[in-house]
């Protein structure tokens, strides 16, 4: 079988670049080895934030047009998949003067109220210093938007096929390369391999990749105690100064799911893991300073209500993600913890890529 575009894993960065190939006129075939709706990788769960605090021109650049691509994709398929509930930032106050810069900039709608104002506002929340709110920001409903961008992507004529796990990619020139699964080779003259936690097991070998770190992350859902209470979505970062913030593991970032709680978790400081070989079981002592964190700063959960949750982050050193091309073949991946929010837009630049086109040179293997 011959096709345009095979890509390699069904997750939302995957799903999202058949979506964009297909609606250029494509053929695609994804090929995801679980099951839908599976959650063994990165992007099962009903929500993620959506956060536009950053600094950098790129990342700014790349958020922004993710956020027209999420409209576009609701639009397209009926589905609500943005909910703009705010985010607010605090703690390490310096960077987010930074961020506010930039988005002073760029007509990005963010501002700062002091710490007294933000607990007045949203009473389930402490906080100990100016907190930098930004309105257009808020919470992606990830569960609908992978069935969102599939629904798009079929309706554009990709293939989808679930349960089939690539067992190999043979590269056979410059835009020829061969995908082989249990039940046959498929021809394509792109590969875009968005395979996650396995991304180096399957193509590390064929190209020349940063090193990819896969952590076991366990955050938790946390029961609310007054059902009246506004949950903004929220990053937190640690005071470097401050003794009471010893015993933090990393920022932490947080989030309402609707109908399982108040979402909080530690940034990638898992366990390392093998993604074939994970317990799903939560390391005790970052379980028990989440849950301490928890009492500290959200007052309006029920801090002895944790419930983990279990799923992988694969990152680079830097954070910064990776997408190039090598010949036939382009690779997203080392999406590290907080690229759902770019999910459409990181889709765009893979099909670019795949069409000959180039990234972002932050985003480069070979940086």
């Amino acid at each position: 079988m011959e096709v345009d575009v095979v890509v390699v894993g069904g997750g939302a960065m995957g799903s999202a670049a058949a979506w964009q190939l297909a609606r250029r006129g494509h053929s695609v075939r994804l090929l995801e080895q679980f099951e839908q709706g599976h959650h063994i990788g990165a992007s099962h769960g009903a929500t993620r934030n959506f956060n536009m605090a950053y600094a950098e021109a790129d990342y700014l650049d790349l958020v922004t047009e993710a956020k027209d691509l999420w409209d576009e994709l609701a639009a397209e398929t009926g589905r609500q998949l943005l909910d703009l509930v705010g985010l607010v930032n605090h703690g390490n106050v310096r960077r987010l003067q930074e961020v506010r810069s930039s988005h002073a900039q760029r007509g990005i709608e963010s501002h700062f109220i002091s710490a007294s104002e933000a607990a007045d506002r949203w009473r389930g929340m402490n906080f100990r210093s100016d907190v930098l709110v930004v309105p257009g920001s808020g919470r992606v409903r990830a569960g609908e938007a992978l069935l969102a961008l599939r629904q798009a992507a079929e309706a554009h004529g990709a293939r989808f096929e679930y349960s089939t796990p690539v067992r190999d990619i043979r590269v056979a020139g410059d835009d020829r390369a061969v995908v082989v699964t249990d039940s046959g080779e498929i021809t394509a003259r792109r590969v875009v391999v968005t395979a996650g936690a396995w991304t180096t097991k399957l193509a590390g070998s064929l190209v020349r990749l940063p090193r990819l770190v896969v952590t076991q992350e366990q955050p938790a859902h946390f029961t609310p105690l007054d059902d009246s209470l506004e949950w903004p979505s929220f990053n937190h970062n640690p005071d470097p100064d401050d003794p009471r913030d010893a015993y933090w593991y990393s920022p932490v970032y947080g989030m309402l799911t609707p109908g399982e709680g108040i979402k909080a978790g530690w940034h990638g400081v898992g366990p390392v893991t093998d993604p074939d070989a994970r317990t799903f079981t939560p390391e005790p002592a970052q379980l028990e300073a989440l849950v301490r964190y928890v009492g500290d700063w959200l007052p309006g959960v029920d801090a002895g209500s944790a419930v983990p949750i279990s799923c992988t982050y694969t990152s680079t050193a830097t954070e910064d993600f990776v997408l190039d091309r090598f010949g036939p073949v382009v690779v997203g991946a080392g999406f590290s913890g907080h690229g759902f929010k770019f999910t459409p837009a990181i889709g765009r630049v893979l099909a670019d890529l795949a069409d000959g086109g180039s990234a972002p040179a932050r985003f480069s293997a070979r940086r």
